[in-house]
């Protein structure tokens, strides 16, 4: 699958193709304002700053099908993120990442890679684990998205290269990225 072969819809209700971002290494990610990983935007926007000039860019969809952890509209929640992180990669329309509402980008994503597992010595590991394991004692062989805050990795021609879990180490995730830098 290629980053470039898709369209998205901007905040502001235009859609945008991630064509744009051919030459950039990518990161593309299912967000929320009121999860437990929420303060990822801190880092995230932090590696954003060291590496934009480099060629990275982060692609932030917000989603509120895990919990209800992504209430309010674009406007609200782009108020929030870049008042309490200040974050300033792009950010797009709220979106599904999964189901048959699920927009094109997501249902190829899920298609084409598989669930990498969560870490449990994060402490959401656990917790994640439990839940998800109340709900379906197999979802660790599907391969939709489980939580907000999942990552995909591409590099500068748009190829896929890497799912990381929301528990996923960003230190070890900036060192992927750099690598494709």
């Amino acid at each position: 699958m290629n980053l470039g072969n898709y369209e998205v819809k901007k905040m502001n209700g235009e859609m945008e193709s991630l064509s744009e971002y051919k030459g950039k290494v990518v990161l593309v990610v299912n967000t929320a304002t009121e999860c437990g990983f929420t303060p990822q935007y801190a880092p995230l926007e932090e590696m954003y700053k060291r590496l934009n000039e480099k060629g990275l860019e982060i692609l932030d969809f917000p989603c509120n099908q895990f919990g209800n952890q992504a209430p309010g509209t674009e406007e609200e929640i782009h108020t929030f993120c870049t008042g309490r992180f200040g974050i300033t990669f792009e950010q797009f329309s709220k979106i599904d990442v999964n189901g048959e509402n699920a927009i094109p980008l997501y249902k190829d994503l899920v298609l084409n890679t598989k669930f990498m597992g969560f870490d449990m010595m994060h402490k959401i590991g656990p917790v994640l684990d439990k839940l998800l394991g109340k709900e379906d004692k197999e979802y660790k062989s599907k391969s939709n998205i489980k939580w907000n805050f999942t990552k995909f990795l591409f590099d500068k021609e748009g190829n896929l290269i890497k799912r990381y879990e929301p528990t996923y180490s960003l230190k070890k995730l900036e060192k992927d990225i750099e690598e494709l830098l």
